[in-house]
């Protein structure tokens, strides 16, 4: 059974506080590396998820006043959007070629954003910006909630990868040093053996 005195002894050893004279400044760094790294992840990762979400808010902010500026017309669809029936929970939003009067009796034909499966000759709505173009469907709640999860996911994925790599790169410095150390070692030591050996 191990005991609260034996846990505490391997973990000293592990961490390098076991006074060891032969553990190099290089091994002491690398038993370091894993528990500052748990560490800043921690203490970092609120901030980056805060920034990914504030910015996420920001852009969404930023859609829906520009999205203000929009107005809505009634279009006739010409082609039928291939997909699940309308109204289906496992619909998306394709674009399929729709005409529409505008409001000066002018008549016109784009592709616009519809539900896939919506059948062709449906009325369907088109947002136009103030130039007339057709633009994709004004945000939902829903839609910006998975916006603000994919960033917040995005953000922490990146922060570990910019952790994983610098320790790698620590690590591969670390192990370079320490084989020029032990071949320095060794060419001071080496010569003392081979004339030892000699005189024997």
């Amino acid at each position: 059974m191990t005991t609260p005195t034996t846990t505490w002894t391997r973990l000293a050893r592990r961490l390098g506080a076991d006074h060891n004279p032969l553990r190099r400044r290089s091994d002491l760094i690398e038993a370091w590396l894993l528990p500052v790294t748990i560490a800043l992840f921690v203490l970092l990762s609120p901030v980056a998820a805060g920034g990914a979400m504030w910015f996420s808010h920001a852009q969404a902010a930023a859609s829906r006043q520009t999205q203000q500026t929009w107005h809505r017309v009634p279009a006739m669809l010409l082609r039928a959007a291939p997909g699940p029936m309308a109204g289906s929970s496992h619909a998306w939003t394709v674009r399929e070629p729709a005409r529409w009067v505008a409001a000066d009796g002018t008549v016109h034909a784009a592709q616009v954003p519809v539900t896939a499966g919506t059948r062709a000759g449906s009325v369907v709505p088109v947002w136009l910006d103030r130039a007339g173009r057709p633009q994709s469907l004004p945000l939902t709640a829903s839609q910006v909630s998975d916006r603000v999860v994919v960033a917040v996911s995005a953000a922490l994925t990146a922060l570990a990868l910019l952790l994983t790599g610098l320790v790698l790169a620590i690590r591969w410095r670390l192990n370079h040093r320490r084989l020029a150390a032990w071949a320095a070692d060794w060419a001071r030591v080496g010569p003392r053996w081979s004339h030892q050996d000699h005189q024997d």
